[in-house]
């Protein structure tokens, strides 16, 4: 059975030949490589590895590396990937040296963040900590961190899409600011790091996705939707449906990253996300649509209330690196939901 991803994969290939060159022969590590955006760019470090021959190799840092195996295993088992027991916090370094690292690990869960912030903070900060502190170990020359669009804080109404240049911040008051403080602070360690140590930092926030491996089941509205459709509907919307988001399609996500990677100025930050907002209300209506099953919205919006945003400006990121959103969304819902069915019936 060939790999259901298989078109989305050459087309993260077809447009980053020079990423793959300058990595060929190289060895990398990679933390939060069993999550959503780990996942996706292991998919593409494999089909790369196996389509162009590159001679290099990953080793994924995982708590569980037996879930990760039932969950992925044809990725566990790639002979160019290798996976390493250990906590992001106080893992093991595992042997040799490596040319880069990719700090994708977070828990990005909005029970963890409810229930217990400072552990929160704790994973995200001493997180990224650690893995810098081994990147220098190991000699890499460069380092991606996925940070996140939440270290903005509140998104002002009368901005409609938020930029890397705009300063403002999560509320320091309310624990729930843990995920987002911890990504300002890990973003600042970077820099810190590129100074004394010349590490060639990269920082790629990202906004929403939507794709293969997006957790039908968390915190995640379209995940949320498309689990609701499976089910046979209805699709229920927990608020009133007026804030605004946008999605990205992963394989662009994973083409966005790969190649700030490569091509992103060191010490520079990078939006990565849709411009195309959309309201959650909209999106659940278009999720529902093909299927033909009902949507049910909570509560009516309040009178006068602006709607909450969550959208960037991907200006600099389209500008200085030549990356664009390929899958335009209704696209992307389909692909997504095609994949999710596939595995429902597994």
């Amino acid at each position: 059975m060939g790999n259901p991803l298989a078109a989305d994969l050459d087309h993260v290939l077809a447009r980053t030949p020079a990423v793959w060159e300058e990595l060929r022969g190289e060895r990398l590590f990679i933390t939060g490589g069993t999550g959503f955006v780990g996942c996706w760019l292991l998919e593409s470090f494999a089909w790369a590895s196996d389509r162009l021959d590159l001679g290099a190799s990953a080793v994924v840092l995982t708590r569980d590396p037996e879930a990760f195996r039932g969950k992925a295993p044809h990725l566990a088992a790639h002979p160019a990937i290798q996976l390493h027991r250990g906590d992001v916090r106080s893992f093991v370094d595992p042997p040799g040296r490596f040319s880069t690292v990719i700090h994708a690990a977070a828990p990005s869960g909005s029970r963890l963040n409810e229930d217990d912030p400072a552990e929160m903070l704790d994973v995200v900060i001493g997180g990224t900590r650690r893995t810098l502190d081994f990147a220098v170990t190991c000699g890499a020359r460069r380092f991606l961190l996925t940070s996140s669009g939440a270290v903005y804080g509140k998104q002002p109404a009368d901005v409609s899409h938020l930029n890397e240049d705009y300063l403002g911040a999560p509320d320091t008051a309310d624990p729930r600011s843990a995920y987002a403080e911890g990504k300002r602070v890990a973003e600042l360690l970077c820099a810190i790091y590129r100074r004394r140590h010349g590490l060639e930092t990269k920082i790629a926030r990202g906004f929403a996705f939507m794709g293969p491996y997006l957790p039908l089941d968390a915190h995640f509205a379209a995940g949320n939707f498309l689990r609701d459709r499976l089910a046979g509907g209805p699709i229920r919307v927990a608020g009133d449906g007026t804030p605004y988001r946008s999605y990205l399609y992963a394989a662009d996500m994973a083409i966005w990253l790969w190649t700030i990677l490569l091509k992103g100025q060191s010490g520079r930050a990078y939006n990565v996300g849709s411009e195309a907002e959309i309201s959650i209300a909209d999106l659940a209506h278009r999720v529902a649509k093909e299927a033909g099953v009902r949507v049910e919205v909570a509560r009516d919006p309040e009178s006068g209330a602006p709607a909450p945003r969550y959208v960037p400006s991907t200006a600099r990121a389209r500008a200085e690196l030549g990356v664009e959103e390929w899958v335009p969304l209704d696209e992307a819902i389909r692909r997504t939901a095609e994949l999710a069915m596939r595995e429902a019936v597994r």
